[in-house]
């Protein structure tokens, strides 16, 4: 697996409050929905190969779900910034990478953009995951999870209370499409490989050295106006945590401690 570390981090969700804390959803202006860093073309040569090899793993869709694929890649499409050239039949992303506008809309999307796309349409009681591709999961697997409902994708999560449940169904039945949400997590891994698939129960292989390395997920939440389905996106960070200084790693130390996971997500 290929080693795809960040320098820096553009934010620490340990070091404030407001983000260090469940659910800790925040306003996101809709021009950051998409984010291009520096491993760029490391993630998006990582995502094309995981999708040429394991697509079963990470890209699952049902047949009704099209309708909010094809939304989604429009609107990612109007996001992208200057860097990409759009053609007919395809779209030269800022690496140089040809991708055809041919293949399912949400594997196309997924492939112009950094973001782990992921997509939750009403069910009969709540949200439920109808579509996605998941490159880079961290201690989850796809197929899990898939077509399950909010209280389901989360049902190994201790912090996910039923009155957590009522709040996150409040917040998505409030969700406007002009005005998407973010929120953050973070854990520390033995191995900088994004791809980091974990069925239920199964325990986090351990290693020599373990604990080099800070993971941090940005996660946003955008709502399509004309089908209604909810857009999960997932941007991942990984860096060194000798990168850390001395209070940025003690105060990450005292955020896990206090977490019974260490992790928390929306999804």
């Amino acid at each position: 697996m290929p080693e795809i570390l960040h320098n820096t981090l553009p934010f620490k969700p340990w070091m404030a409050e407001k983000t260090r804390k469940l659910p800790g959803i925040q306003p996101l202006n809709p021009a950051d929905w998409l984010l291009r860093d520096e491993v760029f073309s490391a993630q998006m040569a990582y995502r094309d190969q995981l999708l040429a090899n394991r697509r079963a793993q990470v890209f699952q869709a049902t047949p009704n779900s099209l309708a909010a694929q094809h939304e989604l890649l429009e609107t990612v499409i109007t996001a992208l910034d200057t860097g990409y050239i759009r053609h007919k039949s395809h779209i030269m992303r800022p690496d140089n990478v040809q991708v055809s506008l041919d293949d399912t809309p949400i594997i196309t999307a997924a492939r112009l953009v950094q973001e782990d796309l992921l997509i939750l349409e009403n069910g009969a009681t709540e949200p439920e995951l109808t579509a996605a591709v998941l490159c880079f999961p961290a201690s989850w697997t796809l197929d899990e999870k898939f077509t399950q409902g909010m209280r389901a994708i989360h049902g190994n999560v201790i912090e996910y209370t039923p009155d957590m449940a009522k709040r996150v169904h409040r917040m998505f039945d409030a969700l406007r499409p002009e005005q998407p949400l973010w929120r953050a997590n973070f854990l520390i891994y033995s191995d900088a490989d994004l791809f980091q698939p974990r069925a239920a129960g199964q325990d986090k292989p351990r290693k020599q050295g373990q604990g080099g390395y800070i993971r941090v997920e940005r996660q946003s939440l955008r709502k399509l106006p004309r089908t209604g389905a909810v857009v999960f996106g997932i941007h991942t960070y990984i860096m060194a945590l000798s990168k850390l200084s001395v209070v940025e790693r003690r105060l990450l130390e005292d955020s896990l401690h206090k977490s019974s996971q260490g992790l928390t997500k929306l999804l």
